[in-house]
């Protein structure tokens, strides 16, 4: 019975242990058990701009379980944790991740093609980057597009070496100049030639393109890359292309940004105090006014003291203002395999900083592409926009008067009033009985209309037809049509309404100009690897082209119901009504030829024939050739197996380009038909007309000579790049007016005489400082020189002298010489010596009077009304009288380099762009100074520059700055006391982003999603004493560095998003 119990525990026992032994295996097989199971795996694929991509291969490895991203870059795959999911995608490299425990994995994919493999955009076609012979630089668009910036080419300026950006003023709306390597031209256009999608435009409006549509922007710079635009690649190509529509579903782009901008800078005026001493140190000779300083400002027992606690007017402040801009774009983009498509459209609201000044953008752009057969393919590019633009321009002055200018009765107006209730005043009583010109900078600026109306319409449509594989026929034809209105309108509120004096009381007036540019070009593309390590490709083709413009126009003044408007025009006397229409016509012949052989030797030829309607029948024809070659060194057996040298390149080219920029008929005598002239003719009267110009019937093309060299470099899989261009730039026949004999009637006449020299070196240079998973750091700087040179002028050689018509009282005065073996535009006048010393005097201690030494020479006033502290300049010639024979070279406009340094840094969702240009060596000449500093030519009761108040006076007997009336009687002329170093280092941009991750963009439903705040025109480290260093108020070669009453710049700070779905 014992036996049989213990039995029984015994077995009981055995089963128990068996049973933690089967518990304990399968407690140890569970992790693996685990590791079997399969889940599912998500994620979203992008690449190393954080772009979605569609069509990636996600597999597992070691098996044949695979899927693809669809249209939004998401995958969805049945793995184990142990499973590894490899990523490929062509032209990326590979990627490996192990599941493990997570179940959503977002990978980003590096490209694997090089920099070397970058497409660039070149005239009629497309090249990759290490296939270029010429000098072809890209602008990084999406550093461009971090820039708060209207247009494009607002944000060029120090991102390309040799383009040199300047504006006349920072008014919303206004443009830019644009000069490639160099002024070209002394009387023409020196601006580039802009290719939009394949459509030639001269003088394109880049306020018509919506930055946010464009997808790259390629600069042609030496002749090899230009000469295929013949008579119009001498200035430089800027090829604009804009973005097209991809195979997938539907994608929507939305962008809207917001922000501020203000005027940073403003010019220090003297306060009330410094003003009133300053006054009671005039006569009243000096103001011109019936009534003194000392009867305006110390009536009532009032001293000079009174005024050191008022507060005065800040008239600056009460003109400008913090003003607002918005920016917002949406578009949506997509395709199938034949049919492709962008739809997109933008609006942008920019107040100016001055009051009343304003610009809109309302745009809209269709691209679409069709596959009709796999040899067969169409397509059309079409945009349209309106814009508006308005206020007051702040450089021009209407009257001829610079009182007239904006910025001129802003920083003029009397900070100081006798009467708190003249603030409200337009007139100001006390210095102005006449009420003709010293008026109210607010009330005037309220009250004045200038409104300009833009239509604007292309579109550009192709057929394109691939008779073999090698060979493509592609026929283009596009259309610009241009609409615009200028409105102008000065009720008795304004400076030049008011009926007071001679102004004559409300005027007004409407131009339309209207212009109508279409473009056929028909090229044949042979591209053919003729053995196995030499290709070529052969393009030929023909194109024509037609420009009409129109114009017309009415003004009247003394309107008698000035609440109508512009609608009261036909009441008023009329002052012009004029009409104009003009037409020119291009056709030419183009061809080139590219050969490689085993991708070490390149060579180009191309040549283009342009016959032009601009240019009389025996030079109607132009002919433009280039050459090329380049040696990829880098691909020789001796250096091909490097590791350190990733790219290595050598480039030389020649080639011979035109400008076409020149009046439709400045071949032929031109004659005037004018108003109220008529000859009488057997007691009737009968009209006749007067010739304006003489005609030259051997006039032709502009032509420039160009040699280029250049090296192209690269390091360590090209993480270091570097690039160096050295040029050599000649334009021969440049078209200038030249002194024609008394006997012909004509005092001038346009001919081909002079020529031009561009010498320069471009360096850039491109680093990848840091590359991590989640950090990235790169940089990219560039530099570049360009030495100006005429080499002829005229038959003669004379130099042409030129003035600035700011003032009637300047209009005739020389500011700027163009000699031979000099650069273009030199500033011209009297090497200032500041003023005259106590020692440049005898002094009569009986009489208290000085005396000028005999042996110093005068300024031109009188030797014995010359004082202590008056103006004083360096006799050249030393026969002791300041003359223009006394004139010499006192500053020059063009800097001696440029450039710009940009970083772009990334921390996993994070980005920061920081961009900073430079301008180094060129001078301005600062006219605002002959008004504010000292009243040169009697501009009485103005306020002045506080940098005034260091004059000369008896307890300041060192300053070089004249006394008050120190300038008076003096011989007119500019100096260089205003003549100022403009070098500057500007804070171009800073913008900082965020990218949400996707795995919360797709909670949202949204592709991406980015939030930024970016900062335009930050800080400028200068020591130019006005508004801003990056001025150029007459846009000419001949005139350049010449600031007056231009618009301040202002900052601009936008906080933003980014959202695709």
């Amino acid at each position: 019975m014992f036996m049989k119990k213990n039995s029984k525990l015994k077995s009981q026992s055995t089963i128990s242990v068996f049973k933690c032994f089967i518990i304990g295996v399968l407690l140890s097989l569970a992790p693996a058990y685990a590791q079997a199971q399969s889940k599912t795996i998500s994620g979203v694929v992008t690449d190393d701009q954080r772009e979605t991509l569609p069509g990636v291969t996600v597999s597992i490895k070691g098996s044949k379980t695979a899927t693809q991203t669809d249209a939004k870059g998401e995958f969805r795959i049945s793995a184990t944790a142990k499973d590894q999911l490899v990523f490929s995608y062509v032209g990326f490299e590979t990627t490996t991740m192990t599941v493990g425990t997570k179940s959503v994995i977002n990978v980003s994919l590096n490209s694997k093609m090089s920099d070397l493999d970058e497409v660039v955009v070149i005239g009629y076609g497309t090249s990759k980057r290490k296939d270029l012979t010429g000098a072809v630089a890209t602008v990084s668009v999406a550093d461009l597009n971090k820039a708060p910036v209207r247009s494009f080419d607002e944000a060029l300026a120090g991102r390309v070496a040799g383009v040199q950006v300047t504006s006349s003023d920072g008014r919303p709306g206004s443009g830019v100049n644009i000069v490639i390597r160099g002024n070209n031209s002394v009387t023409q256009s020196s601006s580039p030639l802009y290719v939009v999608d394949g459509f030639l435009l001269e003088d394109q409006n880049n306020n018509t393109i919506n930055p946010a549509d464009i997808a790259s922007i390629d600069i042609l710079k030496d002749a090899s890359a230009t000469a295929i635009y013949g008579a119009r690649g001498a200035n430089g190509v800027i090829v604009i292309t804009t973005k097209k529509g991809k195979e997938g579903k539907p994608v929507f782009s939305f962008s809207s940004s917001t922000g501020v901008q203000e005027n940073i800078n403003p010019i220090a005026l003297m306060n009330p105090y410094e003003f009133v001493k300053y006054q009671l140190e005039l006569t009243p000779g000096a103001t011109g006014t019936p009534r003194t300083p000392t009867e305006i400002y110390l009536a009532g027992g009032k001293t000079l003291d009174y005024y050191k606690t008022e507060k005065g007017i800040d008239w600056q402040d009460k003109t400008q203002r913090v003003a607002v801009v918005t920016n917002n774009n949406l578009s949506v983009s997509g395709g199938t395999k034949k049919l492709k498509y962008v739809f997109s459209g933008s609006t942008i609201d920019q107040d100016g900083i001055l009051l009343n000044s304003n610009y809109k953008r309302y745009q809209g752009r269709t691209v679409l592409d069709y596959k009709i057969t796999e040899k067969l393919k169409v397509g059309v590019n079409a945009n349209y926009s309106y814009l508006r633009q308005s206020g007051l321009n702040p450089v021009v002055s209407e009257s001829g008067s610079s009182t007239s200018n904006v910025m001129v009765a802003v920083w003029g107006a009397r900070p100081v009033l006798t009467d708190p209730s003249q603030e409200d005043s337009f007139i100001d009583p006390d210095i102005d009985p006449l009420n003709d010109y010293r008026v109210n900078p607010v009330i005037n600026l309220q009250n004045t209309y200038r409104v300009n109306n833009t239509k604007n319409f292309s579109a550009n449509s192709y057929v394109e037809y691939l008779i073999t594989k090698d060979l493509k026929l592609r026929t283009t034809f596009g259309i610009t049509e241009n609409r615009a209105t200028q409105n102008s309108f000065d009720n008795s509120q304004t400076q030049y309404g008011n009926p007071a004096g001679s102004n004559g009381g409300p005027r007004g007036s409407i131009n339309n100009i209207s212009s109508s540019n279409w473009l056929n070009e028909n090229t044949l593309t042979w591209n053919k690897k003729i053995s196995k390590k030499a290709k070529i490709d052969v393009l030929g083709g023909f194109t024509a082209q037609k420009f009409d413009i129109w114009t017309d126009g009415v003004a009247a003044s003394r309107l008698p119901n000035e609440d109508l408007g512009l609608g009261g025009l036909s009441q008023g006397v009329q002052q012009r009504v004029d009409s104009t229409a003009s037409v020119w016509t291009m056709s030419s012949f183009l061809g080139r030829v590219n050969y490689n052989y085993d991708s070490r030797y390149q060579l180009t030829a191309s040549f283009r024939a342009d016959g032009s309607s601009k240019f009389p029948s025996k030079n109607h024809w132009g002919y433009f050739p280039s050459g090329a070659a380049a040696w990829t060194f880098k691909n020789e057996k001796f250096l091909k197996k490097s590791t350190v040298l990733s790219e290595g390149k050598l480039r030389v080219s020649y080639g011979v380009t035109g400008n076409n920029r020149v009046g439709n008929f400045d071949y032929l005598t031109r004659y005037f038909n004018p108003i109220g002239s008529s000859y009488v003719f057997n007691n009737a009267y009968v009209a006749g007309v007067v010739a304006t110009n003489l005609g030259n019937s051997e006039l032709k093309w502009e032509s420039t000579e160009q040699v280029d060299a250049g090296l192209d470099i690269g390091f360590f899989k090209q993480r270091i790049t570097f690039s160096a261009d050295v040029y050599k730039k000649l334009t021969k026949d440049l078209l200038l007016q030249t002194q024609l004999a008394p006997s012909s009637g004509f005092g001038t006449a346009t001919k081909n005489v002079g020529s031009v020299e561009n010498k320069g070196l471009e360096l850039s240079l491109t680093t990848k400082n840091i590359q991590t998973k989640d950090f990235s750091w790169t940089s990219s700087a560039n530099i570049s020189f360009n030495k100006n040179k005429v080499v002829a002028l005229g038959d003669d050689g004379s130099a042409i002298q030129r003035s600035i018509p700011w003032d009637q009282s300047w209009r005739n005065t020389t500011a700027y010489i163009t000699r031979v073996g000099d650069p273009l535009g030199l500033m011209y006048g009297y090497e200032s010596l500041g003023t005259y010393k106590y020692e440049d005097f005898n002094l009569n201690t009986t009489t208290n009077v000085y005396t000028l030494k005999p042996d110093v020479a005068a300024n031109g006033n009188a030797r014995g009304a010359i004082q202590p502290g008056d103006a004083k300049y360096k006799d050249q010639n030393g026969d002791l009288a300041i003359t223009t024979s006394d004139y010499t070279i006192i500053g020059r406009g063009q800097p001696i380099h440029t450039g710009g340094f940009s970083n772009n840094f990334t921390y996993k969702g994070f980005d920061l762009n920081v961009f900073l240009q430079w301008s180094y060596g060129n001078d301005i000449l600062n006219a605002n100074k002959l008004i504010f500093e000292g009243n040169s030519r009697n501009q009485g009761y103005l306020n002045q520059y506080a940098s005034y108040n260091d004059r000369w006076s008896a307890d300041n007997p060192t300053s070089d700055i004249p006394r008050a009336r120190g300038y008076t009687g003096a011989i007119g002329g500019y100096s260089s006391a205003i003549v100022e170093d403009g070098s500057f280092l500007r804070l171009k941009t800073v913008s900082l982003g965020y990218n949400f991750e996707s795995e919360f963009t797709k909670r949202l439903r949204l592709k991406s999603m980015r939030f930024y705040v970016s900062g335009q025109n930050l800080i400028t480290w200068t020591k130019y004493s006005g508004s801003d260093p990056e001025v150029n108020s007459y846009n000419s070669a001949l005139t350049s560095g010449f600031d007056f009453s231009s618009y301040p710049r202002a900052r601009t700070i936008v906080f933003g998003t980014n959202i695709s779905f």
